[in-house]
């Protein structure tokens, strides 16, 4: 079939599964799996590659991994670094004992083939559990953090069980790249990610258009994962350290929003090719086995991770919800087991057997999660991970850090209060970052880079954008998808202040008319006018045009129309002056 063809397939196969799996509430990735079964070889048949679009669909894995990185600074990834050590090489080293303990001891399997199946399948699925995490809004907090730090652990430790098994099965590592191939990847990785990437993507969005934003986000994250790849190291692991090197830029956001939509659909296309994999021969030959291995496998790693969250003083309900994310073996066990095959150090029918366990295992982590949370809420358990607020985010957002908006950012940071700027001119931004704000690359116009920022986390957005036709867009964005936050926007006159107000937004400002107020005052002074009787007419003057401008609201005047008001309320105005002269009189 064609790559369009298949690509029609892949796509129908998405729009179908998913949302029914959804509505029966049994989650969008055990979707994902049913729907690759169904059109893989196993079935349908109509995809008959199934080894090649798993390859093609790890992408999906590394994006994501990029993502992660992004919103994990190096300080942060520090300060987690007991956590990564202890709580993810204890998980690692404990389940890979377990159960090379019992395939050894209890199955008769030699002790090399006891070793490399218990490493394979001490691993996780990154892609599965981060997926299972976001959905059920648990990966910011404390509990996701430390899950997290276990499968980044797996991930470092992927690399030294692929030579582990190169050197058990030819007495040698030869094959792979010297150390200090890998070192050097490591330090250029890092030297162009602080140095190189953000005057890049400075040009880029200076001369490039949008399409060019895309393309640059899409070329760092491939270059830095097949960078380390052939250095020896693990793809997802590279483009980790490359989101982790941006998590600081100006651009972190833009990136994020760019890669977004690839990541969706590439981890998509993940899961349908695991799906795909699955022999359903091995299956039907032995469904007790494989079935009640799969079983045992889930109920070891929840057993061993839940123990090891327990010790770090987690809660119960914390501490199982997210060991059965966890509990499935990972993808990275198809490439383990797959060279061990090659080598011959493991048999081709037990590296399938181990395969499909590791597939099924999958398939049953998603079901189990929904089953405890349903069971915990009919115990009418407290909620677990909604009130785990992000403090860390700020609740102010500000759209436009132009001179306007500087002047509302800088009264904030005195005091102490965080905000989120967004510009779309990078130049400027690195400009006022001397000073010593925090200021984010974008286009506050779009929506997904609004959510990319933190939106929903905002009490109050002030929109200081220049262009009135973009601010009157994010307005709109606003209201429409997040009316519960109080919207402040900056109107460059009374015809923006009335197209504003139509669209619900009564707290706007005029730009210029508190500064033309300030400024007639003074000239008022230097005129020679007494200071209260200035201070009256500029009163008076404000009152009365803040009136022409609620009639103008309030009758719908086009522009005509409110010349015609302007002209009457200048009548109007005169006569006022002429009273309060004569009452001072």
């Amino acid at each position: 079939m064609s790559v369009l063809g298949s690509a029609v397939i892949f796509l129908a196969a998405t729009v179908i599964a998913v949302p029914i799996f959804k509505k029966l509430k049994l989650g969008a990735i055990l979707g994902y799996l049913v729907a690759g079964l169904v059109i893989g070889p196993q079935v349908m048949n109509w995809v008959n590659d199934p080894e090649t679009i798993l390859h093609f669909a790890e992408l999906g894995v590394v994006l994501l991994l990029f993502v992660i990185g992004l919103e994990l600074q190096p300080e942060k990834l520090w300060g987690m670094r007991n956590q990564i050590l202890f709580t993810g090489g204890g998980q690692l080293l404990i389940s890979a004992l377990a159960i090379g303990g019992i395939l050894h001891y209890f199955m008769g399997f030699s002790l090399v083939i006891s070793v490399v199946i218990g490493l394979s399948l001490a691993l996780s699925s990154t892609a599965f559990a981060v997926q299972l995490m976001t959905e059920h809004r648990i990966l910011k907090s404390p509990p996701g953090q430390q899950g997290f730090s276990i499968l980044l652990m797996q991930d470092l430790a992927v690399i030294p069980i692929l030579l582990t098994v190169e050197h058990l099965s030819s007495g040698d590592s030869s094959a792979a790249p010297s150390w200090w191939v890998s070192v050097l990847a490591i330090v250029t990785v890092l030297a162009v990610g602080r140095y190189l990437t953000n005057p890049f993507l400075r040009l880029v969005s200076k001369y490039g258009s949008q399409e060019v934003m895309t393309a640059s986000a899409l070329l760092i994250v491939m270059a830095t994962a097949i960078g380390m790849e052939e250095a020896g190291l693990s793809m997802g692991m590279g483009a980790f350290v490359a989101g982790m090197l941006l998590a600081n830029s100006s651009f972190r956001h833009q990136l994020e929003t760019e890669i977004e939509p690839f990541k969706g659909l590439l981890l998509g296309l993940f899961f349908i090719a695991i799906g795909m994999n699955l022999d359903l021969k091995i299956l039907m030959a032995d469904p007790v086995f494989i079935v009640s291995a799969s079983l045992i496998l889930v109920a070891i790693k929840a057993l061993i991770i839940f123990s090891i969250f327990k010790l770090a003083k987690q809660r119960k309900t914390d501490a199982w919800r997210v060991a059965l994310m966890l509990s499935q073996g990972g993808e990275f066990a198809f490439v383990v087991m797959a060279q061990a095959a090659n080598n011959g150090l493991v048999p081709v029918q037990i590296s399938s057997e181990v395969t499909l366990i590791v597939g099924i295992s999958m398939a049953l982590t998603a079901p189990l999660v929904i089953l405890h949370s349903l069971w915990f809420t009919s115990k009418n358990c407290p909620s677990v991970y909604d009130t785990k607020a992000e403090f860390s985010e700020p609740e102010v957002l500000i759209a436009g850090f132009g001179r306007f908006g500087q002047v509302s950012g800088r009264i904030l940071a005195a005091n102490n209060i965080p905000f989120t700027a967004l510009d779309k001119d990078a130049e400027h931004i690195e400009f006022v970052k001397q000073f010593g704000n925090k200021v984010f690359y974008g286009d506050a116009s779009r929506l997904d880079l609004l959510e990319a920022a933190g939106i929903e986390h905002a009490k109050v957005i002030l929109v200081a954008v220049d262009d009135e036709d973009d601010a009157l867009k994010i307005c709109e964005l606003v209201k429409e998808h997040f009316p519960e936050i109080k919207v402040i926007a900056r109107a460059r006159n009374r015809f923006t202040a009335i197209k504003l107000f139509n669209l619900g937004i009564q707290t706007n400002v005029r730009e210029v008319f508190s500064g033309g107020l300030e400024a007639a005052f003074m000239l008022l002074q230097a005129y020679g006018v007494a200071d209260q009787d200035a201070k009256n007419l500029i009163d008076i003057f404000e009152a009365h045009d803040k009136q022409l401008l609620e009639n103008a609201i309030t009758e719908g005047v086009d522009f005509d129309e409110l010349i015609k008001i302007s002209k009457q309320g200048r009548m109007e105005l005169h006569h006022l002056f002429e009273e309060d002269k004569q009452n001072m009189d």
